[in-house]
């Protein structure tokens, strides 16, 4: 039996989830300028929606409001604004076009399976895998976003005390990319394992 509820469509945690998507073109904005501040303030934007993604969630849990529409936007909402982020930065070359191809095309073909289970009524669960993707994913566009070298300490610029963030997204966005092809292969195959039954 489905947890969600008849709630309203306008709850607290829905309205989060629409914010997060009404970010997106702030991102998008923000993004048009490869400037350092640009770059901080999209990372902090992304960072924001970020945890708004945990946040719609755990309301909605914790407060029994659970809704169709709710489970529906969601996901989308989780996938409009990495998109936006990754195809963004493009542009500037900061990130591998391949890897972008990797993460979204992963994304379509899932979300596409998905719908086909469902008008079939099958529910495939999210597994673990998914979960550390979304994690790796947004701490890789967090470096990206931000890019430069920043300085800790009062800003002393010394090269023990300066980190390049460019490197540290570009780190977590291969070990985002493994897992990205690694949870979309098993998703494939628990879909092919059950539509075969």
């Amino acid at each position: 039996m489905s947890t969600a509820t008849k709630s309203p469509i306008l709850n607290l945690p829905n309205i989060l989830t629409l914010l997060r998507i009404a970010a997106i073109p702030l991102l998008v904005v923000l993004l048009l300028s490869p400037s350092k501040e640009a770059g901080f303030w999209a990372a902090a934007l992304f960072a924001i929606a970020s945890i708004t993604d945990w946040l719609d969630g755990y309301l909605a849990r914790r407060m029994g409001i659970e809704t169709v529409f709710g489970k529906f936007l969601d996901p989308i909402a989780d996938k409009l604004i990495v998109m936006a982020a990754l195809i963004m930065l493009l542009p500037f070359n900061r990130v591998p076009a391949w890897m972008v191809l990797v993460i979204l095309g992963r994304e379509i073909i899932i979300t596409g399976l998905r719908g086909l289970a469902s008008t079939e009524g099958i529910v495939i669960p999210a597994s673990n895998l998914g979960k550390f993707k979304t994690i790796f994913q947004i701490v890789a566009i967090l470096g990206l976003l931000l890019h430069y070298d920043y300085h800790w300490f009062f800003a002393v610029n010394h090269p023990l005390l300066t980190v390049n963030m460019h490197n540290i997204g570009i780190f977590y966005l291969w070990i985002a990319t493994v897992i990205t092809i690694w949870s979309g292969i098993d998703y494939l195959a628990k879909f092919t394992s059950i539509i075969a039954k």
